[in-house]
C-alpha cells in the first residue's frame, strides 16, 4: 500500500495560518489555483464557522454570495422560484476579466452553462416549465429500465479496460481507465461510433478550460475545437431527424415534442450539458475512489475484506470527492438568508464541496469512511428540480468498475499526488500515476 504521507496535500497558498490571518471580508474561495492545489479547505472551514453566507466582491469571477453550510445550500437549491438558473449555473467572469479576455482574443458569447445571450443554452440553465419539458425528453435514456439494459455492456467494457492494463509499471489511471469507461458509456448514449468516443473527452475538457490550462493553448485553438464539436453534433442531429435510434439521446431530442423544434443553440447547449454531466463527473469520481482508498488504506482493507460495501463506498466517494464543486443561482427578488439580505439580481453560489464537509450534518466529514450509516447523505447530485438526471448511471459505472477491480487486483497503488484540474467548477484530476503490482 502507498505510504499515506505521499498523498498529503501540498503546502501551498491557502495554509490555515494564512487563511485565518486575513480579515473575513477578504476571503474568496473562488480561485482556480486553490482547487488545483487542493488548498481551498481552510477557506471553507472558516466561512462555515464565521460567515456562512459570505459576500465576495468581483475578482477574476463575478461578485457573488458564497453559501457554504449544508442547510443554507439546501434552502437555495430547493427554492427555484427565488433562486433561478437562468443566469447560468457556474460562476462567470468579472467585467474586468471579460475585458481582459476579449483583449486576448476570446469571444464572450456565454459560458458553457448559460450566461449572456448568444451562446449555448441548456435545460439545467432554465426554469420551469421549459426546464421540465426538456429534462423529461432525455431522462428515459438514464431511467432504471434502460440502465438495466446497459449494465452488461458497461461491465463487459470495464473488464476489457482492466484486462488491458499494464502490470508492474506506472501508468495514468485517469487516461487509461476513468476517461475510457465514461467515454464509452457516453458514446453509447449519444449513438456515436465507439471510435469517436475520445472526441467527447477532448471536447468536454475544451469547454471547461481556458487557453494555457493544459488542454488548448490559444483562443483560436479553442474556437476550432468548439466548431468541430458543434459540426459533429449538428450532423448527428440531421441524421437522427431522418433515422432515429431507440434509446439514443440525440434521437430523443430530435423527436421529442418539447425539443424537436429547438434552435441550434439550445440543442448544442444540451449536448454540452450531457457531455460534461456524463463525462467529467463520473470519471473524476472513479479517479477519486482510487485516490481516497490510497489515502485511507484501512478503508481499502475493509473493502477487500467485504466487497458488499461497494455501493456504500460509491456513495461515500461521491460525497468525499464532490465532482462539481459549486452551482450558481441568480436571485429573482430580495431574500433574507442566514441574517444577510441577498438582493434581486445577485449571484448566489452553492459550494457543494463545502456543504459535504459540514460537521453539523455529517459526522467526521473530512474522513473517508466507506461504511457510514447514511452514505447517500450528500449534496453532490444537487436537490430540487435540478437534481442530477444521470445520478443512477454515475453510481452504476462506479459500482461496476469496482466489482471488476476486486476480481482482478489486490491493490492499485497511487504513486504521487495527482495533477488536479485548475477549476472552481469541475473538481477533478488531469492525471494520476498508479501501479498495479500484480493480478489476482
Amino acid at each position: 500500500m502507498s505510504d499515506s504521507a505521499v498523498l498529503d496535500a501540498p503546502k501551498v497558498k491557502g495554509a490555515p495560518d494564512e487563511v485565518y490571518s486575513q480579515p473575513i471580508e477578504a476571503l474568496n474561495p473562488a480561485q482556480s489555483a486553490l482547487f488545483k492545489a487542493d488548498a481551498m479547505w481552510p477557506y471553507f472551514d472558516r466561512l462555515r464557522a464565521e460567515d456562512p453566507v459570505h459576500w465576495s466582491p468581483a475578482s477574476d469571477f463575478e461578485p457573488h454570495w458564497d453559501i457554504t453550510r449544508w442547510d443554507d445550500i439546501m434552502a437555495v437549491d430547493t427554492n427555484h422560484e427565488v433562486f433561478s438558473s437562468e443566469g447560468g449555473i457556474s460562476l462567470g467572469p468579472s467585467e474586468a476579466m471579460i475585458e481582459k479576455l476579449v483583449a486576448s482574443g476570446a469571444q464572450m458569447t456565454g459560458g458553457p452553462f448559460g450566461g449572456p445571450s448568444g451562446g449555448p443554452t441548456m435545460f439545467i440553465a432554465m426554469d420551469p416549465p421549459k426546464h421540465d419539458e426538456q429534462r423529461k425528453t432525455v431522462s428515459p435514456a438514464v431511467a432504471p429500465h434502460n440502465l438495466m439494459i446497459m449494465e452488461p455492456l458497461i461491465r463487459e467494457r470495464a473488464g476489457q479496460i482492466l484486462d488491458g492494463l499494464p502490470i508492474g509499471e506506472p501508468f495514468d489511471w485517469v487516461d487509461k481507465v476513468s476517461m475510457e469507461l465514461t467515454a464509452m458509456t457516453l458514446a453509447t448514449l449519444f449513438g456515436m461510433p465507439q471510435e469517436d468516443r475520445r472526441k467527447l473527452t477532448r471536447w468536454s475538457d475544451t469547454v471547461m478550460s481556458r487557453p494555457g490550462d493544459g488542454i488548448v493553448e490559444t483562443w483560436e485553438e479553442k474556437r476550432a475545437e468548439m466548431a468541430a464539436y458543434a459540426t459533429y453534433f449538428l450532423n448527428l442531429w440531421a441524421q437522427r431527424k431522418e433515422n432515429p435510434v431507440d434509446g439514443d439521446m440525440v434521437s430523443m431530442l430530435a423527436h421529442g415534442e418539447a425539443t424537436k423544434d429547438m434552435n441550434q443553440f439550445e440543442y448544442l447547449g444540451n449536448i454540452i450539458l450531457l457531455t460534461i454531466g456524463g463525462n467529467d463527473t463520473t470519471r473524476n469520481t472513479i479517479s477519486g475512489s482510487v485516490y481516497a482508498l490510497n489515502k485511507y488504506p484501512e478503508q481499502y482493507d475493509k473493502l477487500r475484506a467485504n466487497p458488499d460495501l461497494i455501493p456504500s463506498m460509491v456513495s461515500e466517494t461521491i460525497r468525499w470527492q464532490t465532482p462539481l464543486a459549486h452551482m450558481k443561482r441568480t436571485a429573482t427578488r430580495d431574500f433574507d438568508l442566514g441574517g444577510k439580505t441577498i438582493k434581486k439580481g445577485d449571484a448566489v453560489v452553492m459550494w457543494y464541496v463545502s456543504g459535504n464537509r459540514d460537521d453539523t450534518v455529517i459526522d467526521r466529514p473530512n474522513d473517508y469512511i466507506i461504511d457510514r450509516e447514511r452514505p447517500r447523505q450528500h449534496l453532490s447530485f444537487g436537490f430540487g428540480i435540478h437534481r442530477c438526471v444521470g445520478n443512477r448511471l454515475a453510481e452504476l459505472q462506479l459500482k461496476i468498475i469496482w466489482e471488476e477491480i476486486l476480481k482482478r487486483f489486490h491493490e492499485i497503488r497511487v504513486l504521487d499526488e495527482p495533477q488536479r484540474v485548475p477549476s472552481t467548477f469541475v473538481k477533478g484530476y488531469q492525471s494520476m500515476q498508479v501501479i498495479i503490482p500484480r493480478r489476482l
